[in-house]
């Protein structure tokens, strides 16, 4: 991430100095636009599923760009996501291995190395590209690193444009935040 210098002062002690220009920087982010204004749309609706899950599982359908979180038999709240684009998408069955609010991202290395210039770390924030929330997800105990997260580019949700996560609007991951429980099944198809 680089740092935007807006011509101000800033104090010489290295924590403070750190902070003044992190603030100094959202503050430029902001009045340039970059600072998202709103969560997003929200997308949920109860809908009928023929197939029987239970309740708190989460059901992906990538060619249909819905995810569905099961609250009953043959009841779920559907939401509109962002997909992985060709050659990104997979399939299979995982776990919620954790949750996190306003999470960090720190780009796998192959994502590095197709991106040149992704930072090592990109903090919690508005500018984060894991948005309001991550859902973390995991297979046999180890993080997979895909996660279901928020998203800060909204034009992006309903689309095939991720590397392999699922994209929600910041609005409808911390719905689904909420409702869903660390342990819980995610069958993606």
């Amino acid at each position: 991430m680089k740092a935007i210098d807006s011509g101000r002062k800033r104090s010489r002690a290295a924590g403070a100095g750190l902070a003044v220009l992190a603030i100094l920087a959202a503050g430029n982010a902001a009045a340039a636009g970059l600072v998202p204004r709103s969560l997003g749309p929200t997308t949920s609706a109860v809908v009928t599923i023929e197939k029987s899950y239970a309740a708190g599982t989460i059901v992906i359908v990538s060619g249909n760009r819905t995810l569905d979180l099961v609250i009953s038999e043959g009841r779920a709240i559907r939401y509109k996501i962002g997909v992985g684009r060709d050659g990104f998408r997979w399939s299979g069955t995982v776990k919620v291995g954790r949750k996190a609010e306003w999470p960090d991202w720190r780009p796998p290395a192959e994502m590095k190395a197709r991106s040149a210039g992704l930072p090592d770390l990109v903090p919690a924030g508005p500018l984060n590209p894991l948005g309001a929330r991550g859902i973390y997800l995991y297979k046999g105990g180890t993080d997979t690193l895909y996660r279901i997260h928020g998203t800060n580019e909204q034009s992006t949700v309903g689309g095939f444009a991720s590397s392999g996560c699922f994209r929600m609007s910041n609005a409808d991951v911390i719905d689904l935040y909420k409702r869903v429980k660390v342990g819980s099944t995610v069958i993606v198809k």
